[in-house]
C-alpha cells in the first residue's frame, strides 16, 4: 500500500518563489533560499555540466530528434541532485512533479502518468518527474516507471546516493543517462558560504564569518553543500543570541560554529557503495601497514553504526590474505576478536576490533598463501590436473586392493625426518610451484625448509 504521495505540481517559474519574496529571508531554510536558480549559479559538477554534456543540454532545453532523455543522478548528499532536477523542469516551462520513494508507491506513479498525459494533450506541456531516493523503490515500483520513460511521457530525473548498478533495474538504466555527481570541492563550498553571507536571499549582509569559522564549516561539510548552509544558519543563530542588542553586523566566530555543530555527521551509507568504499579502505590500510589510517576507517564504520560482526569478518579475511604465514598469530587474534565481538557487543567491542586491526596493520605481510591457492585454482579451472596417483587413492574399502589403490604408498612418518621421495601431484602438474614463501616475518624461516622438503619429495 502506498503512502501519501509527496507531489508538487507547478510551472517551473514558481519553483524558487518561496524565498525572500515570501515572508522575508527567514521563512525558508537557508539551504532552500540559496538553491541555484540557473546553471551559472551551480557550484561544482564541472564534468557533469561541461558544455555539450547530455545533462547540460537537458537543462538548457535541448530535446534532439527523439525528445529529452531521462536521467539518473548518482552522488553523495548535498551535491545538487534536487537542484539539477529543478533546473531541468525550468527549461521550456515544463511541469514539475516531485515524488519521494520513501512514501510513494505504484499508485502514485500511475497518477503522475495520467496527469502527464492530460498535460501533454491539453496544454502541450511536458512533465518532469523528480523521484528522490529511487533506490528505495522495489523492482515492481521501478517497472511502473518504464512505460512513461520509454514513451517520453515524462522526463524522469531520479536521484540516488547508492550505486545504480545495484539499486536501479537494468531496463530503466538503459533508457536513461547516468550522471555521476561528485562531492562539492572545498573552494566551491567556501564560495557558497560567502554568497550566503552576502546575498539578500541569504543572510543579507547581517553577519560576518571569521576565516577560521569558515574553514571549520568547509571541513565539517565534507563536500555537502546543504550541510554547510545548514550549519552556517545554526551558527548564525548562536551568534545572534550571544551578540549585544543592536550589533550590526553580527560576527560568527569559530566558537559559534563549534557550538552549533556538536559532532560531525559521518559520511557513510551502510547499505550503499560508501559501505563498501570505507570497508575497502580499512582493508587496504591494514595491508599497507598504516595503523593510523586503519583505525580511522574503523572509527568511521563504528560511528556510522556498522555491524561490528561485519567488521570482524573482514579483519579475519585480511589476517589470512595479507598477513598469512608472515605472522600466523594475526589470524588467531582476528578469529578471537570475531568470537569476542559476537559475545560482548558495542561499545566495548570497539576495543577488541581495534586490537585486531592494529595487529593486522603492524604485522609483517605475506600473501603467499593467497597467491598459492589462486594459482592452484587457475590450473584446476583450466582443466589441468589428471588422475590422482594410484598409491594416493583410498584403500579402505573392499575391492580397492584389486584396483591397485595404495600400492607403493610410503608412510611419511617412517621416512627420515618425516619426509621421503614420493609423487603427490598428478602427472601433468609435477612442475607446479604454487607456494612461494616471502622473506618477511616468520615466513622467512619457511622458505629454506620448503625448498629442502620439496627437493626430497620430488627428488630434485
Amino acid at each position: 500500500m502506498s503512502g501519501t504521495p509527496h507531489t508538487v505540481s507547478r510551472v517551473s517559474d514558481d519553483l524558487f518563489s518561496a524565498t525572500a519574496d515570501e515572508g522575508g529571508p527567514g521563512t525558508a531554510p537557508l539551504a532552500v533560499r540559496m538553491r541555484p536558480r540557473s546553471l551559472d549559479e551551480v557550484r561544482g559538477q564541472r564534468e557533469a555540466l561541461r558544455p555539450g554534456s547530455p545533462l547540460r543540454r537537458l537543462i538548457e532545453g535541448a530535446t534532439g530528434a527523439a525528445g529529452p532523455v531521462s536521467a539518473v543522478l548518482w552522488g553523495p548528499p548535498g551535491t545538487g541532485k534536487t537542484t539539477l532536477a529543478h533546473l531541468v523542469a525550468n527549461a521550456a516551462e515544463r511541469r514539475f512533479v516531485e515524488l519521494s520513494a520513501i512514501n510513494a508507491g505504484v499508485k502514485d506513479v500511475r497518477a503522475v502518468m495520467e496527469q502527464a498525459t492530460r498535460e501533454r494533450s491539453l496544454y502541450g506541456r511536458q512533465t518532469v518527474l523528480f523521484l528522490d531516493e529511487i533506490h528505495r523503490f522495489s523492482k515492481a515500483q521501478q517497472d511502473a516507471l518504464l512505460p512513461g520513460v520509454e514513451n517520453r511521457l515524462v522526463v524522469l530525473v531520479a536521484a540516488t546516493t547508492e550505486n545504480p548498478s545495484f539499486s536501479v533495474i537494468a531496463p530503466l538504466l538503459s533508457r536513461s543517462m547516468l550522471v555521476r555527481l561528485e562531492s562539492i570541492g572545498d573552494d566551491d563550498v567556501a564560495g557558497l558560504l560567502a554568497d550566503a553571507i552576502r546575498e539578500d536571499r541569504g543572510l543579507a549582509g547581517q553577519f560576518t564569518l571569521a576565516g577560521d569559522a569558515r574553514d571549520h564549516l568547509v571541513r565539517m561539510a565534507g563536500g555537502d553543500a546543504r550541510r554547510s548552509l545548514t550549519a552556517l544558519e545554526a551558527a548564525a543563530g548562536v551568534a545572534l543570541d550571544a551578540a549585544d542588542a543592536g550589533t550590526t553586523p553580527v560576527a560568527i566566530t569559530l566558537a559559534h560554529v563549534e557550538q552549533a555543530i556538536a559532532t560531525a555527521a559521518v559520511r557513510y551509507d551502510r547499505a550503499g557503495d560508501q559501505h563498501y568504499d570505507v570497508a575497502s579502505a580499512l582493508i587496504k590500510s591494514m595491508r599497507g601497514s598504516d595503523v593510523d589510517a586503519a583505525l580511522h576507517y574503523l572509527a568511521r564504520m563504528l560511528e556510522a553504526g556498522e555491524d561490528p560482526r561485519f567488521i570482524a569478518r573482514r579483519i579475519v579475511i585480511s589476517a589470512s590474505e595479507d598477513v598469512g604465514m608472515a605472522d600466523p598469530t594475526a589470524l588467531q587474534t582476528a578469529v578471537a576478536a570475531m568470537h569476542a565481538v559476537a559475545q560482548i557487543g558495542m561499545p566495548e567491542a570497539r576495543i577488541i576490533l581495534a586490537q585486531a586491526v592494529v595487529h593486522n596493520a603492524i604485522a609483517p605481510k605475506s600473501n603467499a598463501a593467497y597467491r598459492g591457492i589462486n594459482a592452484a585454482l587457475e590450473d584446476v579451472r583450466a582443466g589441468r590436473g589428471g588422475a590422482v596417483p594410484p598409491h594416493l587413492r583410498g584403500s579402505g574399502y573392499a575391492g580397492s586392493a584389486k584396483l591397485g589403490h595404495g600400492d607403493g604408498y610410503r608412510y611419511s612418518h617412517d621416512e627420515p625426518g618425516g619426509v621421503g621421495p614420493q609423487q603427490f601431484l598428478p602427472d601433468d602438474l609435477l612442475d607446479a610451484d604454487y607456494y612461494q614463501p616471502t622473506d618477511r616475518g616468520w615466513e622467512q624461516s619457511l622458505g629454506p625448509r620448503w625448498q629442502s622438503v620439496r627437493s626430497v619429495i620430488r627428488g630434485s
